[in-house]
């Protein structure tokens, strides 16, 4: 496949708002590409080098060649020019690398040009990648949507999961399976408003644990060997000494465990989560503790042990496997019950401990790596969302010369893009206010110098709020009350954020229930949700 019918293909996504667009643009791509480049083509258009990193970056992409006057160059040949840049290392290299770069440049025409341009400097601005990409995956081999996800949340390799499922089908996704020291996608949490419509919704009982608010870890164990890793599935088991030796107290050598690591005071109570995310920023190991901070380990789920994937079994099972194996004293605290006021006396418990709230748990549910699902349920006292941010102001008075305001939204699964929200600079400390106006000019979609400064939507920021109220001024109908900014989330992809109907439901709920902790109030009649962002 020559490079342009990718470039092309790239082109004509950033012009599309539309998920279900995009989808159908790229399957359409896929049924075309050769087997051979069909890991390279998906890599690429998820915004993925497959040697991940070159040494490429803007200077060395401030003087190139002119275009090419014709379409030559082909996918494979791309794919070896860089990775013989790539590998392009000793004395001499820089040199050798310019003159690579000169070479493929120059055999690329105006489009590919632009398209490299922003593949190598990670810009390559279409929308949601991954996961437009899954869907599109999926049409083109058809195949379901829910195999190819599972499939990627197990390997973690998008590229091998479309190449595979691509050729033989179905029946080729099986073979992704769960594999110790490959990290898996997290399953995450839905919000509920309050343990009584939690344990509703989970079927009348349920297991609460407490909500800490320290880092995702994922913890492997194979014989000796203990691996770490984030969320987003980086490997961080040098930087934590002391989370590999808790794991070697756990009474097996063959685990894959879900828990949390978190910065505790000397009373048991945590740090600010900045202290948590502190020391995980520290690369050599325990002399790099932040203020002689140390880090616990507990422990929730477990996904595999001795030999026995558990990812599908209960998670009454999956607990008996927990507890078999790992001290109490490393397990999150833990209560089952079918009684509101003993799951609310356990909530105001851990709230007493300075932890967030609880996390209701189906008795009954499988483990959904990389899925928000629906058997696990976040309580919180105060209601947050992850949104994106949309759009930002520049301030004045005291915070003359900084973006300050910023407009955030919600994601739109149905129609794709984003829903505006509202406005707000509650909550931004000076620091906050230094690091968003440097980090919001790096993703500027437009002109600078006005009063807006329009975004490319990427950057999660978590916002607290006191209810949603109905609102003819936003396009999802919908605001939100006294928003305030938590922090920004460096952990999470935009399409990690929350959606417009999570947000619509929160509305719907807290209306039906007038005795809710969430406030509402009533406006204008609202108009039909459009796009926006």
């Amino acid at each position: 496949m020559l490079l342009e019918a990718v470039a092309a293909t790239w082109q004509d996504l950033t012009t599309m708002s539309a998920r279900g667009a995009k989808v159908s643009r790229l399957a359409r791509l896929l049924t075309e590409v050769d087997p051979a480049e069909a890991g390279i083509v998906v890599s690429w258009l998820s915004g993925e080098l497959t040697q991940r990193q070159i040494g490429v970056g803007w200077a060395s992409l401030r003087d190139l060649p002119p275009p090419a006057p014709c379409a030559a160059l082909r996918v494979l040949d791309v794919e070896s020019a860089l990775t013989a840049i790539r590998t392009s290392i000793g004395a001499g290299s820089q040199a050798r690398r310019r003159a690579l770069l000169g070479t493929l440049f120059a055999a690329a025409t105006e489009i590919e040009q632009s398209f490299l341009r922003r593949l190598l400097i990670g810009d390559l601005r279409q929308g949601a990648l991954t996961g437009v990409m899954t869907d599109a995956v999926a049409r083109a081999a058809g195949v379901p949507l829910a195999d190819v996800r599972r499939a990627w949340m197990l390997s973690g390799d998008l590229a091998a999961v479309a190449v595979a499922g691509l050729r033989d089908g179905i029946a080729s996704l099986a073979a992704f399976q769960l594999r110790v020291g490959r990290p898996v996608g997290p399953m995450l949490a839905q919000s509920a408003a309050d343990v009584s419509e939690a344990l509703i919704r989970l079927g009348g009982e349920a297991a609460f644990e407490w909500k800490l608010d320290g880092v995702r870890a994922q913890v492997h164990i194979q014989g000796d060997q203990v691996a770490i890793f984030t969320r987003s599935l980086d490997d961080i088991t040098a930087r934590l000494p002391e989370v590999v030796e808790a794991a070697h107290s756990f009474d097996t050598r063959d685990l894959v465990a879900d828990g949390e690591v978190i910065a505790l005071r000397q009373d048991g109570r945590p740090h600010p989560f900045q202290v948590t995310a502190s020391r995980l920023g520290a690369r050599s190991g325990p002399a790099s503790n932040v203020a002689g901070v140390a880090l616990h380990t507990f422990i929730f789920d477990v996904l595999h042990l001795d030999g026995k994937d558990l990812l599908d079994k209960p998670a009454s099972d999956r607990r008996a496997a927990l507890e078999s194996v790992v001290a109490v004293d490393d397990r999150v605290p833990r209560l089952v019950t079918s009684d509101a006021a003993a799951a609310q006396a356990f909530l105001a418990d851990a709230l007493r401990h300075g932890h967030e709230g609880v996390v209701a748990k189906s008795l009954t549910a499988p483990y959904q790596a990389g899925r928000r699902g629906a058997g696990w349920l976040k309580v919180k006292p105060v209601h947050t969302l992850d949104l994106i941010v949309l759009a930002v102001e520049w301030g004045s008075g005291r915070r003359r010369g900084t973006l300050s305001n910023i407009h955030v939204g919600a994601r739109d699964d149905v129609n794709g893009g984003f829903v505006m929200l509202g406005k707000t600079f509650k909550g931004m400390t000076d620091e906050m206010l230094t690091w968003q106006t440097e980090r919001f000019l790096s993703l500027a979609d437009g002109p600078t110098d006005g009063r807006v400064v329009r975004l490319r939507p990427e950057q999660v920021v978590e916002i607290a709020f006191d209810g949603v109220q109905r609102s003819s001024r936003y396009p999802g109908g919908v605001t939100l009350r006294f928003a305030r900014v938590v922090r920004y989330r460096k952990d999470k992809r935009a399409e990690e954020a929350d959606t417009i109907d999570a947000v619509q439901a929160l509305y719907i709920l807290a209306r039906g229930s007038p005795g809710r902790s969430m406030g509402v109030q009533e406006g204008d009649r609202a108009p039909g949700r459009t796009e926006a962002g």
